[in-house]
């Protein structure tokens, strides 16, 4: 196919050529305009005759693969198309349809409104250098505008050589051979299936996979022969074929090809240091699956391990060289998403053993011990399903080399008697049908899931294809092509996936490939050392805004869509009628911030600060934010110890724990700290499973952005579908340095990002707790005075800060309560006198809590009286309107909308129709699960659930017909069935298994979120 341009209008044409039609393909044409409004597409399919191609220009010589779909890039609409793409091979030639499967090398970008970027599209624009004198070419430059292309950074991505597509639209790379196999073959020609784990493209194409949908069957069946649309995964796929020896009988050798699919996940995708452990989902930094598969005339083998990140809660941030620091971000709040990341595996695996490479070091010592933690709680939850070996590969290879490795692991009854009980997936290849299935997958860790990890997942897959191989060719074990095959592949997966989250090949592939320990391969390893720790500090970061953006991460980014009037306005009538499907709920915030003057916890109770009114309820989250937590001093500046930090969270959660009339616990759901600015974000226990997208990030703001010890610390999260943004700060200090501070304020709201690029102004509700350093502008006797005597109102309209919000110059559109307690600053320590030294600072409100949100209702705002530092702490309590949205209704009344709009008979005013739509009382909920003391079916009118016959007799329990038998409308009810002769005889004619199937038994383990399953395109547009 080639890519056309229209210019008046401007349209793009995806059109068939004639080597297309030559290879089966209709004759057909996908052109793409411009819609009305930001984001929006018109595209149609039409028949090839139907375009005149004399009015179009061929934007690009070279064939072109396919379209990857249609992204929003700085208000432009981009279409992307593969460009180059080579073919890596059949990965099972013994399938019934090839599997053929190319690896993508250039994708180009080109806007559906304007002709800027046609002419260069992926490159960067200057002027021509042959126009310039060589003595003023170095002088033109220095002033010159640089056009970058605004799609740069995503062509530099897709075009990495690490993304791949099926060539045939019949099979599904995304997807393993099992799941393949279990498919309906018709069910696949209506809608699309495929693995949406995977699927790196499904944001940007998800409006063309719409737009197939809403096509007749026939077009759509022309569509998909066309292969318009491209599925991309990312990862690395490798295919070797070789001649292997046949038995003595035969002679002539035997065709085997072994294949190597690793399909990274996207979920959480992101570069080594930006992207670690789980999200409240449940997904985890780079998580790959990878298949091994070993395709004779007779058997296809494969063989799924997966890898990710430790699932916790954890991160590493700031400088990082090859000390990791490593922090657990919230330790005490890692269990929901920690069980939800296993019930998914269990749910798509079947059982999970996982192996943990890291070593015993202090940093790699509190992941490993954490890890162990958690998974001895899932098992209570989750059953015997899920296990865990400890390995220290360091430690290993200190010891005894690599060679120790593979021996260790292979003497390791843990190890074996998992590969043993999981098995492998085989399939006869004349039939495809499966004759045994894996059971189970190995999944593997490290700090990064690179180096270490690669080179166990090799001895595995090893392991399990000498297995096979034992049962069928026996001399095939000895084959030296097959092992060094292997080798190859496993070496060059572990460079690729190296390559995409780390930025250079793996470590240990030399010994990968030759299985020996090279000074070559030492200096090597060195050499790629050095260049991670450069790539991961210094280019991964605008890497990482490239990939939220080719996923559709980033907060102020629009999914393109495409003209569709009735779904259009079904999306605004539902948006308008949120009520319908959500209810509201009640919850009660503590906010405090404190400046400790750098002084550590004393024998002072903290209780009147953190429980100052007596007799209501606990509140369901403390935010606490603290200034000069640490001496401001130019050690700290550099290198911020957070022991004290660690001091105060303990006394924290002592004084939440031993406070008297105790009725729930807390838990440290996220903390975060900025030289001297710390925020501590607590939770009742019972509340973490619906805290979600809990984030924390930092911007300094003295000496001109370098310093953190002025500054701010944020964290956000989402509280069922509500979401909050919590700041502490320290601006400027100083009783003249007003616009100091108002430049702080603007370059902490303008600064502060946190991860997909939200900002502080996307968040409904925000709140900031901070020592904002503004003063009162009156003399020091006149307003010690006046505090003295509690008149505040003077004080008030002297009041820096209220004077600075008035002319709009900070904090526009942010409220505070009244101001009805004494100056917070600055008092001698240790008693409740001002300050008495020779400095005789004027007392004024530096500690100020503000807030903004249109479900906030602020019930408390005062200080309390203790004495252990130069401030006093100030407090505020907020009741909260938290949103909870109920999916299941809303997807009915979604539904009940559609089907409204689509029958809409002519003359009938579709407003008036669809207000009068109600959703059905009975939305058919299930009772809610027994427990221990109630069963779901032992009710007040039915006790232990028997039914009065008296009840029974008014019932119609008259069976009409019979129920296994089809309507006359079914194709089943012509369907001969067989007899009971038919049916054994058939049974002896199967192939026995190799091994007996054996179903686990599982543990009943608590519902999960969202399942992570295989997603059907149609499913997903119907919702």
């Amino acid at each position: 196919m080639y890519l056309y341009l229209r210019s008046n209008p401007r349209a793009l044409y995806l059109i068939t050529s004639s080597q297309d039609e030559r290879l089966g393909r209709p004759s057909r044409a996908l052109v793409f305009r411009e819609g009305d409004g930001p984001a929006k597409a018109i595209v149609e399919f039409l028949p090839k005759d139907q375009v005149d191609l004399k009015n179009l220009v061929k934007l690009n010589n070279r064939i072109v693969k396919g379209c990857l779909g249609l992204i929003s890039v700085d208000n432009d609409t981009f279409l992307a198309v593969v460009s180059n793409a080579t073919e890596i091979g059949n990965t099972r030639p013994s399938a019934t349809h090839p599997e053929n499967v190319a690896r993508i090398h250039e994708v180009c970008f080109y806007s559906l409104t304007a002709s800027t970027w046609d002419e260069a599209p992926t490159d960067v624009l200057q002027p021509p250098e042959s126009t310039l004198d060589s003595t003023l070419r170095d002088t033109f430059n220095q002033g010159a505008q640089v056009y970058e292309h605004p799609c740069l950074p995503l062509v530099k991505i897709l075009s990495s050589g690490t993304f791949y597509y099926s060539v045939e639209s019949q099979w599904d790379i995304s997807s393993r051979l099992a799941v393949r196999l279990s498919r309906d073959p018709n069910a696949s020609k209506d809608n699309l299936t495929f693995d949406e784990r995977f699927v790196w493209n499904e944001y940007i194409l998800r409006s063309l996979l719409d737009f197939r949908d809403r096509l007749d069957p026939l077009e759509r069946e022309d569509l998909d022969k066309c292969q318009f649309l491209i599925l991309a995964i990312q990862g690395y796929v490798g295919v070797f074929t070789m001649a292997l020896p046949a038995p003595p009988t035969n002679g002539s050798p035997t065709l085997a090809t072994l294949s190597l699919i690793s399909r990274l996940g996207w979920k959480r995708a992101g570069t080594r240091f930006n992207t670690r452990g789980v999200d409240d989902d449940g997904n985890t930094a780079n998580f790959v699956e990878t298949e091994s598969i070993f395709s004779t005339d007779q058997h296809c083998v494969s063989y799924v391990q997966a890898r990710g990140s430790v699932p916790l809660f954890w991160e590493q941030q700031g400088m990082q060289a090859f000390g990791q620091r490593i922090q657990i971000t919230r330790p005490h709040a890692s269990q929901p998403a920690f069980e939800r990341h296993f019930f998914q595996l269990m749910e798509e695996y079947g059982s999970i053993h996982s192996i943990n490479l890291l070593g015993q070091k202090e940093n790699e010592a509190s992941l490993t011990n954490a890890y162990a933690r958690h998974v001895q709680i899932a098992r209570a939850a989750l059953g015997d399903e899920i296990g865990i070996t400890h390995f220290d590969f360091h430690n290993a290879v200190r010891i005894g080399g690599h060679d120790s490795v593979i021996r260790e692991l292979r003497r390791m009854e843990t190890i074996t008697d998992h590969v043993d009980r999981f098995g492998f997936t085989m399939c006869d290849a004349a039939s495809d049908e499966i004759v045994t299935d894996q059971r189970g997958v190995f999944r593997t860790n490290c700090l990064d899931c690179l180096d270490r990890t690669n080179f166990v997942q090799d001895i595995l897959s090893r392991t399990s294809l000498e297995q096979y191989l034992l049962l069928v060719r026996r001399e095939w074990t000895q084959s030296n092509t097959l092992w060094t095959y292997h080798r190859e592949l496993w070496a060059e997966n572990g460079d690729a996936l190296s390559r995409i989250y780390a930025g250079t090949g793996a470590l240990n592939t030399s010994f990968t490939r030759t299985g020996k320990r090279t000074l070559a391969g030492v200096l090597s390893d060195a050499t790629k050392s050095v260049s991670r720790a450069y790539i991961n500090n210094f280019q991964d970061k605008s890497k990482q805004v490239a990939i939220d953006m080719f996923l559709g991460n980033l907060s102020n980014q629009l999914q393109v869509t495409i003209y569709d009037p009735v779904h259009d306005y079904v999306r605004a009538t539902l948006e308008k009628r949120s009520a319908e499907y959500s209810t509201k709920k009640k919850c009660t915030i503590f906010i405090g911030t404190w400046n400790l003057n750098g002084r550590a916890p004393t024998g002072e109770s903290l209780l009147p600060w953190l429980f100052p009114r007596q007799g209501v309820n606990d509140p369901d989250m403390f935010v606490i934010g603290f200034q000069e937590i640490v001496p401001l001093t130019a050690q700290q500046i550099v290198q911020t110890d957070p022991e004290k930090r660690r001091v105060w969270e303990n006394k924290i959660l002592e004084t939440l724990d031993r406070r008297p009339s105790k009725k729930c616990d807390y838990v440290l759901l996220r903390s975060e700290q900025l030289v001297g600015t710390a925020l501590l974000v607590l939770v009742k226990s019972e509340l973490t499973s619906v805290m979600r997208n809990v984030e924390g990030t930092s911007r300094k703001t003295g000496l001109r952005g370098m310093s953190g010890n002025k500054g701010a610390v944020g964290i956000r999260l989402d509280y069922h579908d509500t979401n909050f943004c919590f700041l502490t700060a320290h601006l400027a200090a100083g009783h003249t340095n007003v616009e100091e501070r108002n430049a702080d304020y603007r370059t902490i709201t303008s600064g502060l990002h946190f991860q997909k690029g939200k900002t502080i102004d996307v968040h409904e509700n925000v709140i900031w707790l901070a020592d904002t350093n503004y003063r009162v502008d009156l003399d020091n006797a006149t307003v010690r005075s006046l505090a003295e005597h509690d008149d505040f109102d003077p004080l008030y309209a002297a009041d820096q800060l209220r004077q600075a919000m008035d002319s709009n110059a900070v904090f526009t559109g942010y409220g505070e309560g009244p101001l009805l307690f004494r100056p917070t600053y600055r008092y001698d320590l240790g008693t409740d006198i001002y300050d008495t030294s020779e400095k005789m600072r004027i007392p004024a409100w530096t500690d100020r809590i503000l807030y903004r949100g249109s479900g906030m209702d602020l019930s408390v705002y005062s200080r309390s009286e203790l004495r252990g530092s130069d401030h006093k702490p100030v407090f505020a309590i907020f009741r909260a309107e938290i949103r909870v949205v109920d999916p299941v209704k809303k997807a009915a009344l979604s539904r009940i909308l559609l089907e409204n709009v689509v029958s809409t008979e002519p003359g009938e005013v579709l407003d008036e129709k669809l207000a009068r739509l109600t959703l059905p009382t009975e939305t058919g909920e299930l009772p809610p699960p027994s427990t221990d003391d109630l069963a779901w079916w032992d009710t007040p009118d039915c006790p232990a659930g028997v039914i009065p016959i008296s009840e029974l007799d008014q019932l119609d329990l008259t069976r009409r017909g019979n129920p296994f038998e089809s309507s006359s409308s079914s194709p089943l009810s012509s369907s001969p069935s067989s007899s009971d002769e038919e049916l054994y005889t058939h049974a002896l004619a199967l192939q026995a298994p190799i091994a007996p199937v054996q179903v686990p038994v599982r543990r009943a383990a608590p519902p999960p979120p969202k399942p992570h399953k295989k997603v059907n395109s149609g499913e997903m547009n119907s919702s």
